[in-house]
């Protein structure tokens, strides 16, 4: 017996520390992790300065940052996250903003801003230029746009909603850590007491991710949460919505550009249009900037506009950024807001000057740099047009990732007119193509009726073709109008035959060494074009230009505008 008692010792402090040794590993398994979170890992914090940001129920990337006590954004993450409407002009040191009625300006680094004439300040400056990078204090951003925001400390980040809508939230039943990750083990982010209300976000097994009302984005045992319900947020609504004014005609509009280098007057006019129909707005080609100052040449007659007006055609001149004998560089007029001013002026005097009745704005090949500029400029003019009672239309390609910058959603906001120049499919120096195919056209009007009203929209349509001449691996074109080109076919006894593809007569030959293809621009391709302008429901029509027409083609516009 004596010998037995020390084995049963031993085999019991044996079973003792293995007892031990597996009540630590089940401990250490189940029980809660007491490590809190590094705040600069899990916001991804980099300075001191930097501001996390959770943007409704995410932690995203843009940082807002402390300077001097008050909280910024840098130009960028406010176009990105609030309003792309600011602009800043690098040149006179300006950040502008053009709601629906003016333009209000501040100066880089200044604590005083301009408000239709009158001056207003701040406590603190409205924006800093740090580096390569300007900063809008957030208070300032809130005169304009409609969002909330809270701050909290410990470490400082800020909650910001910019969309309100229903959200899903439960209460704590007691005590507990929401964690950075799902797993008791995880580090804490902060507490949560009983009666706290957290927003469910997302269920993963036995947890939730959750966003708790000092803005942290973590995970929550579901055991620990109850009453789960539907709240409404309620939405700010401190910037009244914006009522955009527009002299929309309410009508069809058939509108003819008249192509000229030297001043015309009535008789010029009347030859012009003396087989025209149903055109009840005619935009002659009258201005074009001459230097990088703003400055504009002009071929503008009163004597022309009195002839149209008795004609029933309202006058929308145009404005060009090109012109063969000038070399603009159409970013230096448009970056600075002063030489912006000079030549809304100048269009405004004329206007008034000649009676005309309003602009059409055919600013082409701007640079994708220069795309803020150029928007930002259709905003000022369309301001300064409405007050003298003036009509804005914005001449623009047919939409297409590259263009994009034209920004046809916002000149639908301030425009009364935004015009498809729906020609150019092929040009000289491309592959050989229609000027206009009908797939092409109609994903034209679509794409720009998804983001402009229907009825501020004209589709412009050609009344030229292209004759293509391909020898060799060489490929020119000649833009024709139409008479020519039915001269072509005939002179070489060609027929042109129906094109399922592009909605046009076709026609090709090889005459010699040369290989010739002609797609017609024709009374059958203008019919189906009118029926397609008919059935978008758009704001009407426009013809590139006077002058390359069959007279017949007016026939069939005066269909379209009598339907």
């Amino acid at each position: 017996m004596k010998k037995v008692i020390p084995v049963l010792v031993a085999i019991v402090l044996i079973c003792v520390v293995i007892g031990v040794s597996y009540g630590k590993t089940l401990l250490d398994k189940y029980s809660y992790g007491q490590e809190w979170a590094d705040y600069n890992s899990y916001f991804n914090i980099y300075s001191s300065d930097e501001v996390p940001v959770i943007l409704q129920d995410s932690k995203i990337e843009e940082k807002a940052k402390m300077i001097d006590g008050n909280i910024y954004f840098p130009l960028d993450t406010v176009k990105e996250l609030f309003t792309a409407r600011f602009y800043h002009d690098y040149n006179e040191n300006l950040l502008l903003y053009t709601n629906a009625e003016t333009t209000i300006r501040t100066e880089i680094g200044s604590t005083s801003y301009t408000e239709a004439g009158e001056s207003k300040t701040f406590s603190y400056p409205i924006t800093v230029e740090k580096g390569d990078t300007i900063y809008v204090a957030i208070e300032y951003i809130k005169k304009f746009v409609n969002f909330s925001y809270e701050l909290f400390k410990d470490p400082v980040h800020m909650q910001i909603y910019t969309e309100w809508g229903d959200k899903e939230v439960a209460t704590v039943k007691k005590p507990t850590a929401v964690r950075w990750r799902a797993g008791v083990k995880s580090e804490i982010l902060t507490e949560v007491a009983t009666g706290d209300v957290v927003e469910l976000l997302e269920p993963l097994d036995d947890w939730m991710k959750v966003k708790t009302a000092d803005g942290f984005i973590g995970y929550l045992e579901q055991k620990f949460i109850e009453d789960e319900r539907y709240e409404k947020e309620t939405p700010v609504t401190e910037v009244a919505p914006e009522n955009y004014s527009s002299l929309n005609r309410g009508h069809k509009i058939n509108l003819a550009w008249h192509n000229m280098e030297y001043v015309q007057g009535a008789s010029e006019l009347y030859a012009q249009c003396s087989k025209v129909k149903s055109v009840n707005v005619i935009s002659p080609t009258w201005f074009w900037l001459t230097d990088n100052d703003g400055n504009f040449d002009s071929v503008a007659s009163a004597e022309y506009v009195d002839a149209a007006h008795k004609m029933g055609m309202e006058v929308w001149a145009l404005i060009a950024n090109f012109h063969s004998y000038t070399d603009v560089d159409t970013e230096s007029v448009l970056t600075y807001t002063s030489k912006r001013e000079h030549l809304i002026e100048g269009l405004i005097a004329a206007a008034l000057q000649y009676n005309i009745d309003g602009i059409n704005l055919d600013f082409e090949q701007v640079p994708t740099s220069t795309g803020d500029a150029y928007i930002q400029f259709v905003r000022e003019l369309a301001l300064a047009y409405h007050e003298n009672n003036l009509v804005l239309s914005v001449d623009n390609y047919v939409p297409t990732a590259y263009t994009a910058f034209y920004n046809r959603e916002e000149q639908g906001k301030f425009a009364d007119y935004v015009i498809i120049m729906g020609y150019d499919e092929h040009y000289a120096g491309s592959d050989a193509g229609s000027v206009s195919s009908m797939p092409w056209m109609v994903k034209g009007i679509q794409d720009t009726v998804s983001v402009v009203p229907a009825e501020k929209v004209i589709n412009a349509i050609p009344f030229y073709t292209r004759v293509w001449k391909t020898v060799g691996d060489e490929t020119t074109s000649e833009a024709v109008t139409m008479q020519v080109a039915a001269d072509f076919l005939s002179r070489n006894g060609l027929t042109a035959k129906w094109d399922d593809a592009t909605n046009q007569n076709y026609a090709e030959a090889t005459i010699g060494t040369t290989f010739y293809q002609v797609w017609m621009e024709d009374l059958e391709s203008l019919k189906v074009r009118l029926n397609v302008i008919k059935e978008s429901g758009i704001a009407g029509v426009a013809e590139w230009k006077l002058g390359q027409e069959l007279p017949e083609v007016w026939d069939l516009i005066e269909a379209y505008m009598n339907y």
